[in-house]
C-alpha cells in the first residue's frame, strides 16, 4: 500500500525548525492566561509550572514522533504512521480528518483571528475578507516552489520571534509600574498545582502547544530526515516552551492580576500597561504579523498529507500531482478551497469542537505505536530513540486519556458526533478500495 515519495527540493534543518515554531505559536499564549487566573491559578510559580508542564507533555510527544519518523521517513504524519503500525483504514481515517480538522479548520480559525486583530488597527474592513486574502496569497507563495515557501516561512518566523523578544524586553525595561513578584514556590503554589482549576487549565495550555509535530508531516522533503526530523521537533518545542514561560511571566510582571483575571485579550491589556493607550493597537498589529507564519506553516504541511493519500489510493490519484519542481499544487488548491469554504460558512469552530476528540485518538494511537514498532522490529537500527522509554510515551498517553475523559464529560454530545463521523472516514476508505479494485479489474 505505502509507496516511496519522489522528492525534489529539500528542506534544511533551520527551515524545519521554523515550521515547527510557527505552527505552535498562535493566539493561545496571548489569550489563555486570563482563564487560568479565573480558574484559581493565580500564583506566579504555579503558572510557571503549568506552562512548563504543557511544554513537557509536548516534548514527550515530539520525542516519540521523532523516533517513529526516523525509522519510517515518509511524509503524512499520523496517516503514514497509523497505516504502517495498525491498518491502512485507520491511517486513511486519520488523513481524511487531518484535511479538515488538522489543517483546513485551524487555517480558517487563525486567518479569522488575523482578520479580527487587523480590523482593530484598520477599522471598517470585513475580517473575513482579510482572512480570505491571506489564505489565497500565502497559498500562492507555497505554490511557487518549496524554496520560495521556505524563504517566506523563515522571514515571517524570524519576524515573529523578534517581535515576541521585543515585547518581552520592553516589558522588563519600560514598564512604568511593574508588579512585585516572587517565582519561589510556596505552600500556596502547591495547593494550586493540586487544584481542579490547575488540571483544567493544563488541558487548554496543552492546546497552546499544538503543532509540535509539524515537521512529521513533510518528512520526505527533509534533508537527512533521520537526524533533522528529531532535531526540528525537539528544538522547536524547547524554543517555544522557553518563549511561553517568558511571555506569561511578562504578562504578570507588567499587569496586576485584577486587570488580567478572566480577560480574553490578555496581550492587549499587558501592552496597554507597557506602551500606554495605544498598547491595544500595537498588540493587535503584533498578533496579526505573528499569525502569518502560523498560517503559512499549516498551508505548507497540510497538503503533504493529502498528497500521500493520492499516492496510495488510485481513486484519489489526481491529488498526488505535483509541479515539475515538486510542489503538490492540487493538494494545496484542495486545502485552500476547504479553508475558504469553512471560513465563509463559519463552520470551522464547530468542526474543531466536534472532531478535536477524534484527533486526540489518532495522536494517542500514534504514540502507542512506538511500543508496537519496537516489539515488531526489535533489532532495527533506530537513528533516534525516545529518551526515557517507556515512561515518556506513557506520560503522553496518560495525559491524552485524561484529556479525552474531560472532553467527553464537558461536551458529551459533540464528542459522540465526532466519534460518529469516524464512520464517514471509514466509508470513504472502502469506497476508495472499491474504486481501485474496479480500475484494476478493467
Amino acid at each position: 500500500m505505502v509507496k516511496n515519495s519522489k522528492t525534489f527540493q529539500k528542506i534544511g534543518l533551520l527551515t524545519a525548525i521554523s515550521y515547527v515554531i510557527a505552527n505552535m505559536v498562535g493566539t493561545g499564549v496571548f489569550t489563555s492566561l486570563g482563564f487560568q487566573l479565573a480558574g484559581g491559578v493565580t500564583d506566579l510559580a504555579a503558572i510557571m509550572i503549568l506552562w512548563l508542564m504543557g511544554g513537557i507533555i509536548a516534548f514527550t510527544g515530539a520525542q516519540v514522533y521523532a523516533e517513529l519518523g526516523s525509522v519510517m521517513p515518509r511524509s503524512g504524519g499520523e496517516y503514514h504512521f497509523l497505516s504502517e503500525l495498525y491498518h491502512p483504514a485507520l491511517g486513511f481515517m486519520s488523513g481524511f480528518f487531518s484535511m479538515f480538522v488538522g489543517f483546513a479548520a485551524p487555517i480558517a480559525l487563525a486567518s479569522m483571528a488575523l482578520g479580527t486583530y487587523f480590523s482593530n488597527v484598520y477599522s471598517g474592513i470585513n475580517p473575513k475578507y482579510i482572512a480570505a486574502t491571506v489564505i489565497v496569497l500565502v497559498s500562492l507563495v507555497h505554490s511557487i516552489s518549496v524554496k520560495s515557501g521556505g524563504v517566506f516561512q523563515n522571514i515571517f518566523t524570524i519576524i515573529k520571534l523578534l517581535l515576541i523578544l521585543a515585547f518581552i524586553i520592553a516589558g522588563f525595561v519600560i514598564t512604568p509600574e511593574p508588579q512585585n513578584l516572587s517565582i519561589i514556590p510556596s505552600s500556596v503554589t502547591w495547593s494550586q498545582v493540586l487544584s481542579s482549576g490547575f488540571a483544567v487549565s493544563l488541558i487548554f495550555v496543552y492546546y497552546s502547544y499544538s503543532g509540535w509535530n509539524a515537521s512529521a508531516y513533510f518528512v520526505s522533503e527533509l534533508k537527512n530526515p533521520a537526524k533533522n526530523l528529531p532535531r526540528s521537533l525537539i528544538v522547536g518545542t524547547l524554543v517555544v516552551t522557553v518563549l511561553y514561560l517568558f511571555v506569561n511571566y511578562i504578562f504578570l510582571y507588567v499587569s496586576p492580576i485584577s486587570s488580567l483575571n478572566g480577560q480574553l485579550d490578555i496581550g492587549a491589556v499587558a501592552a496597554g500597561d507597557i506602551f500606554g493607550r495605544k498598547g491595544g493597537i500595537i498588540m493587535s498589529g503584533l498578533i496579526s504579523l505573528l499569525l502569518i507564519s502560523t498560517i503559512s506553516s499549516m498551508i505548507f504541511a497540510g497538503p503533504r498529507v493529502i498528497q500521500v493519500i493520492g499516492e496510495d489510493y488510485s481513486a484519489f490519484s489526481f491529488i498526488k500531482r505535483k509541479r515539475k519542481n515538486g510542489v503538490p499544487l492540487i493538494a494545496i488548491l484542495i486545502q485552500s478551497s476547504i479553508s475558504l469554504i469553512l471560513l465563509f460558512t463559519s463552520t470551522f469552530e464547530q468542526l474543531l469542537t466536534y472532531l478535536g476528540f477524534v484527533m486526540n485518538i489518532f495522536a494517542f494511537l500514534t504514540v502507542a505505536g512506538v511500543f508496537i514498532h519496537r516489539k515488531k522490529y526489535p533489532n532495527i537500527e533506530r537513528p533516534f530513540k525516545t529518551k526515557g522509554y517507556p515512561i515518556i510515551p506513557m506520560i503522553f498517553m496518560a495525559f491524552i486519556i485524561w484529556n479525552m475523559i474531560f472532553m467527553f464529560k464537558e461536551k458529551t454530545v459533540e464528542t459522540l458526533i465526532g466519534l460518529a463521523t469516524l464512520l464517514v472516514g471509514l466509508a470513504f476508505y472502502y469506497i476508495a478500495k472499491a474504486l481501485a479494485l474496479e480500475v484494476n479489474e478493467s
